[in-house]
């Protein structure tokens, strides 16, 4: 099978997994609180059950990253994590008790830690001017699976039968159904997914010098035969420079120690030298790796602060809608899926608009663009959504245009901020840092239910809190704007070259 339908495999995979993901979420979340009530669970049972899902995540994120930079393969630990996903949703499947079903979620969240080990992959095999595609793709995936989980929900909760020891009604009956998916991605990850050979953004330099070192080679015994040297030499230096800019640079810099290289057979020249140390860094893309600084630089700072502002507004407010929409408008759980559905509906067209987008628009000024939209629709929460005026339809107008904006604004930065994100850190530990990036995901969604669901009374200080957090991020974007791009090949080759010295 050719490189071209391997890769395609395995990005299709990569986009089952992560609906998968949205599905599982969709599925469990409206029955939860429910399937608690049935086995005597107090109220913040729910907050921890929940919350147990993203801890796991968030702590198993970076050392699955860790694993994938130092083996450089990732098929084997999606497959490992798929396994905490199945027995954590059989476990939920079994509910025997509520300390089960925390501890269900708990496991099933490890699964989640592969997805850092997934970002690392598509980093390491994309081109940086296609990675926002890739990224806005794979995201938009799992917002599918988020809109189409419901959907599933219909039959499930018709379920009412016994299956040996087990009981199979509308509330276990998700964590068996997504046992089931999950086994059936496993069989799709052992036959369509591969560990592809990363994108060497030196390989092409490298395999020029050795072409030309061969080239160079086929003369010289040609010299032998031929009495004629000078000419050959002549070809050969030509030869050299119409392979191309990169290698002819590097041999003109070299071209007064050529005599001295050739006299020489022990001589290395500095080209190789640095080759040796390349190839020390990629066997252990960890050594001389520092923490501090690799992510307390200003632009990685500020994308992390990105990832956790957004997120964490995201998910306070998506606590606050449903105690919302009930209180104001009567809302129950008919109304409120209808609303997730159009929501969901908006993201995907955003996260698709995003990827046509990306190849017009630097990521730093989609980046801007986003938190310029969610800082209007914070803006108008404070206004229209903390304390309603107005009648019926002018409360429900006034809802509608603060989910529509604070929805439209996410597409925008989620992808900005990855995209960048891959591209600011190194690219040899890049499973790694994108470990970090989710766990600072991760924490965001755990302190953002916690934050809103204790402020659903005092809307102006929930909102207030989330505004000013915004003012924050969009002065640090523009203080750190210029500093939002791709590290230049020069700068790329004086961090290697600090690293491995």
């Amino acid at each position: 099978m050719d490189y071209q339908r391997k890769r395609k495999l395995s990005f299709i995979t990569i986009a089952l997994l992560f609906l998968l993901s949205g599905v599982e979420y969709a599925v469990i979340l409206p029955t939860i609180w429910k399937y608690l009530q049935t086995l005597d669970a107090p109220p913040y049972f729910l907050g921890l059950t929940l919350s147990a899902f993203s801890f796991s995540g968030l702590l198993t994120g970076p050392l699955f990253g860790h694993w994938s930079d130092r083996t450089r393969t990732t098929k084997k630990i999606i497959l490992f994590a798929n396994l905490f996903e199945i027995v954590g949703n059989f476990m939920y499947f079994m509910g025997f008790s509520k300390w089960l079903l925390l501890s269900s979620r708990l496991v099933a969240g490890v699964g989640t830690g592969a997805g850092s080990s997934i970002f690392g992959f598509l980093t390491r095999s994309s081109a940086p001017g296609d990675r926002a595609t890739i990224f806005a793709t794979v995201m938009a995936c799992r917002q599918a699976g988020l809109l189409i989980g419901p959907a599933f929900n219909i039959f499930l909760r018709l379920c009412d039968f016994q299956l040996g020891p087990f009981v199979v009604n509308k509330y276990t009956s998700p964590g068996l159904f997504m046992c089931f998916c999950w086994l059936l991605l496993q069989l799709v990850v052992l036959f369509m997914y591969w560990d592809l050979p990363a994108l060497d953004k030196g390989k092409e330099s490298r395999i020029t010098v050795s072409t030309v070192v061969d080239n160079e080679e086929v003369l010289a015994d040609d010299e032998e035969e031929d009495d004629e040297e000078g000419k050959p030499l002549m070809k050969s230096q030509e030869l050299v420079g119409s392979y191309g800019s990169v290698a002819s640079k590097n041999l003109h810099q070299n071209h007064t120690e050529e005599p001295s290289a050739k006299a020489d057979p022990n001589h290395i020249s500095p080209h190789s030298s640095s080759e040796i140390l390349q190839s020390e860094s990629t066997l252990n893309p960890f050594k001389n790796f520092s923490v501090s600084r690799e992510f307390l630089r200003e632009e990685v700072v500020v994308l992390l602060a990105a990832q956790f502002i957004t997120l964490f507004n995201q998910t306070a407010l998506e606590t606050m809608v449903t105690p919302l929409t009930q209180n104001y408008f009567g809302y129950g759980e008919l109304e409120n899926s209808v609303m997730y559905c159009l929501c969901g509906i908006e993201v995907i067209a955003g996260f698709l608009f995003v990827q046509w987008l990306s190849g017009r628009v630097a990521e730093r000024a989609i980046l801007a663009i986003g938190l310029a939209i969610c800082n209007i629709s914070g803006v108008w929460c404070i206004i229209f959504l903390a304390k309603p005026v107005g009648g019926y339809e002018w409360q429900l107008s006034e809802f509608i245009i603060g989910v529509f904006l604070q929805v439209l604004g996410l597409p925008f930065v989620a992808v900005a901020q990855v995209s960048l994100f891959s591209k600011v850190t190194a690219e040899k530990t890049q499973g790694f840092s994108q470990g970090v990036r989710r766990s600072v995901a991760g924490l965001a969604t755990i302190l953002g239910p916690l934050w809103a669901g204790g402020l659903t009374d005092n809307l102006y200080v929930m909102m207030g809190v989330m505004m000013a957090l915004l003012a924050l991020l969009t002065m640090m974007l523009g203080v750190s704007y210029n500093r939002l791009v791709e590290p230049s090949k020069e700068q790329q080759d004086e961090n290697t070259t600090e690293n491995c010295a």
